[in-house]
């Protein structure tokens, strides 16, 4: 039998609705098992007076038949009802990103977010480890990443859409990092409840927090950084030595072995060129390798980092920006910036996740901005992300085939402690989980009234929630 997910604590005293089953915990009363007869993606739960009994067609597909009793378990109010079910996900890929660079989440409060993701039958955690503003994940050999790289003396205060002479700062330490042991736990936490992580090292871009642990590692040894304070694009990118892409090897190696998901995200987005464009070193790389224009360079990196993640049988998954350089044909790629740009990807070829920001980006505004803590975007709210069209219209069925699924972004710049974190995910996430999984999309007024009755189950998990008025 498969491990039970571990939720909530359940009532004290569960019965069914007929009365004939009691027991303090339901998960006694649930036979499970593997049947060949239904789809890999397909679960069958039944739950009757003698017991509920589950079946799929696959580990994945029983995970989420056990997550969906888990929610009818944490909703019943102390009495279960008899209920037949039989559904699978539209999409594979149902995915949360989580930014734990720009602001550090402790192990439990990781923890608490795959509780609420298997809740919701989201079945992928896109960890964002590193960033200009800090460096999450212990690598051996490389003391100085945390030691030096996941600190930052002090954090900008407010918008940075203010003038910058308006700036102030809260003159606190911020910090902290996540050694190979406890993601190697949290690994194993979220499996027991369904849910794949998957890492990303961005690169080449995004690498400030590094270049200041390792001034080696950037364009101007000679100049040292510091881990950035401010938010935005930095332009302090990786170098083109031999040690830079040693450096990677060894990184890219080291999370490979923590997380045995099939895909390393490496982000590429937001790579400026202005330090490669100043850099005599950049040019000389250039000859060496047969290229001719420095936006060539990042491309390189991308074929490096493709070449040794494929060493260790994995795919590489990159934001959307890699679309601009030479791509390795088995390249995914995670749509941000502009819905068409989903088209795109699919017309050539491309595996694609959806993540277009103004509809998947639940760190934007959830109201009017005068009414809400400070945050970044024009308002997305709840309405509008259970009411978006995310697939493009009119996609062929052969092109819609390369959409791998949907995921919601949560990036940290102004989410500065975990109830930050929850406030703006929930309850925006239950709507954007409806529809990565494929449900038949209902009016407003119908979700709504669901989402209310849904509320306390996120009370049960202790998620603090943006009211709904």
């Amino acid at each position: 039998m498969s491990d039970p997910i571990a939720l909530v604590p359940l009532p004290q005293s569960v019965v069914w609705s007929e009365g004939v089953w009691t027991t303090n915990d339901p998960w006694e009363g649930l036979s499970v098992g593997l049947n060949d007869s239904l789809p890999p993606t397909e679960y069958a739960l039944s739950i009757s007076p003698a017991g509920a009994a589950l079946s799929a067609g696959s580990e994945a597909a029983l995970a989420d038949g056990r997550n969906t009793f888990a929610q009818i378990v944490t909703g019943a109010g102390g009495e279960i009802p008899c209920v037949t079910i039989s559904d699978r996900p539209k999409y594979a890929w149902r995915g949360l990103h989580l930014d734990v660079a720009r602001h550090f989440l402790p192990v439990e409060e990781i923890e608490t977010f795959i509780d609420a993701m298997a809740l919701h039958r989201l079945n992928v955690l896109h960890l964002h480890l590193t960033d200009d503003q800090g460096w999450r994940v212990e690598i051996k050999g490389y003391p100085r990443l945390t030691e030096v790289g996941s600190w930052r003396e002090q954090t900008l205060i407010g918008s940075m859409e203010t003038p910058e002479e308006t700036w102030t700062f809260d003159g606190t330490r911020h910090g902290g990092h996540y050694t190979q042991d406890e993601l190697t736990g949290l690994v194993d936490y979220a499996r027991r409840r369904g849910i794949m992580i998957v890492p990303e090292v961005d690169l080449p871009g995004h690498m400030q927090a590094a270049i200041a642990a390792y001034p080696e590692l950037g364009n101007f040894p000679e100049q040292q950084v510091g881990v950035r304070e401010v938010w935005g694009i930095s332009d302090h990118v990786l170098g083109v030595s031999d040690t830079v892409f040693d450096f990677l090897r060894d990184v890219l190696t080291q999370v490979a072995e923590i997380f045995p998901a099939p895909y390393l995200h490496i982000g590429g987005d937001e790579c400026r060129r202005v330090e490669w464009e100043r850099s005599s070193a950049a040019r000389a790389r250039l000859n060496e390798w047969g290229l001719t224009r420095i936006s060539e360079i990042q491309g390189h990196f991308t074929q490096f980092a493709s070449e040794v993640l494929r060493e260790q049988g994995k795919r590489v998954i990159a934001w959307d920006e890699v679309l601009e350089t030479h791509l390795p044909d088995d390249t995914i790629i995670m749509n941000w910036r502009d819905s068409a740009g989903v088209k795109t990807s699919v017309d050539r070829g491309f595996q694609t996740i959806i993540s277009t920001h103004d509809q998947t980006y639940l760190n934007y505004y959830q109201a009017d901005p005068k009414d809400e803590p400070v945050a970044l975007g024009r308002p997305n709210t709840l309405k509008d992300v259970y009411t978006a069209r995310l697939e493009p219209a009119k996609l062929p069925e052969e092109k819609r085939a390369l959409l791998l699924g949907i995921q919601a972004q949560l990036w940290s710049e102004y989410l500065p402690d975990p109830a930050s974190f929850q406030y703006m995910a929930f309850p925006r996430l239950c709507a954007l989980a409806e529809r990565a999984w494929g449900s038949p999309e209902q009016s407003w007024e119908e979700f709504e009234e669901r989402l209310r009755a849904h509320l306390p189950r996120l009370d049960a998990f202790g998620i603090r929630y943006r009211p709904l008025d």
